[in-house]
């Protein structure tokens, strides 16, 4: 199978249909030594776009949440956070039930979901809830930051 059309077809199956068609068409792969599996796509000018987990899925990066932002249907899969925890959140710290403002429907456990502020991608990290778990609880952590603001930048805020 051609890796571009895995990366497209993984990309539609986490974040809906029509979610490939953000990627550009300038991407460069990097593959495993050992395996020749498929680590890291980045763009032409050596910008991360995500890596393959093992598990087959994509840990996308701040970078490719932005550019599915424009998605139509992408705000289902992703959470929204209160104006308290955003400078939390964009530091590098993980999400509380309390503090998520909107849940999308699509937020399932265990999968990668952007955190937004505002409207716009404040960091990435790994849902630890589903969407109706997240609603209904106001304790616990609801989202693990992996990829923040702050790793980006190095600015301490939004």
């Amino acid at each position: 199978m051609d890796p571009l059309l895995k990366i497209r077809h993984t990309l539609d199956a986490q974040f809906g249909p029509g979610a490939s068609r953000v990627l550009p068409p300038d991407v460069c792969m990097e593959y495993s030594k050992k395996t020749g599996r498929i680590k890291t796509v980045h763009r032409d000018d050596g910008e991360l776009l995500c890596t393959l987990r093992i598990d087959g899925g994509l840990a996308i990066t701040i970078l490719l949440a932005r550019m599915l932002l424009g998605c139509r249907g992408f705000q289902s899969y992703c959470v929204e956070v209160s104006q308290d925890a955003a400078p939390f959140v964009a530091q590098g710290r993980s999400v509380f039930c309390r503090h998520v403002t909107k849940c999308g429907k699509n937020v399932r456990a265990l999968s990668d979901v952007p955190i937004l502020f505002e409207g716009r991608v404040i960091a990435v990290g790994r849902s630890v809830l589903s969407h109706k778990m997240i609603v209904d609880m106001d304790r616990g952590v609801a989202v693990r930051v992996r990829d923040s603001l702050k790793s980006i930048d190095g600015s301490q805020g939004i």
